[in-house]
């Protein structure tokens, strides 16, 4: 279980100094987090709309965070080009992202014309049924995303890594609010880049420790 806790502390921080400099994309991240708790108590009650909240608010802003906002150049902070960080990243990196968001947006298209999904499901019979089965299908794809990348790191390197990252993503929400609830502020100080005094401070800690 220490093994367990210290690698998912480990998965979080590099995450985080990885790919979270831009105060924006921090924000969103806080946006996100406090979206993706909303839908989570929603699952409970209605998955098919908790999995729209998820998707439709909380997915797209986190993403746009990352796409639009986050910087992608030389990482002088860390001292590594994107493209490492890009080969290195545990979970989903922009290649895999954009697949993964193809498929989500493709979802709501194939069921408009295949309401019946080819025969598997009860087709939907009224613009409601249809956002229901929509819902459905999209919390199926977050389902499916997790175990894929699971299963993908059980092949490259071992089971445990693979649950500890779905560990990590599920419990996101609740790490985001914490590290970047001040995001905001900083943004209307003016400051729309990290100065990563707390990467300087963790390093500092480590070459003690």
């Amino acid at each position: 279980m220490t093994e367990f806790r210290q690698t998912l502390e480990s998965q979080r921080w590099d995450d985080h100094r990885y790919y979270h400099h831009s105060r924006v994309n921090q924000s969103l991240h806080l946006f996100s987090a406090v979206s993706f708790l909303a839908a989570y108590a929603l699952l409970f009650i209605d998955p098919a709309t908790a999995a729209i909240l998820a998707w439709c608010l909380s997915m797209t802003s986190r993403q746009a965070g990352h796409f639009f906002f986050e910087p992608r150049g030389y990482d002088h902070v860390n001292d590594v080009s994107d493209e490492h960080k890009e080969a290195i990243k545990i979970g989903y990196n922009i290649h895999r992202k954009v697949v993964l968001l193809a498929v989500w947006a493709a979802t709501p298209l194939l069921l408009w014309l295949q309401p019946s999904l080819f025969g598997f499901i009860q087709p939907a019979t009224s613009p409601g049924g249809w956002v229901h089965d929509v819902g459905i299908a999209w919390l199926a794809l977050g389902v499916a995303g997790l175990a894929f990348r699971v299963a993908q790191l059980w092949w490259q390197k071992d089971l445990g890594t693979g649950l500890v990252w779905m560990t990590k993503i599920l419990t996101d929400p609740f790490n985001d609010f914490k590290l970047y609830h001040k995001a905001p502020l900083f943004l209307l100080k003016g400051e729309l880049i990290d100065p990563g005094h707390d990467l300087v401070e963790h390093g500092l800690e480590q070459q003690h420790a």
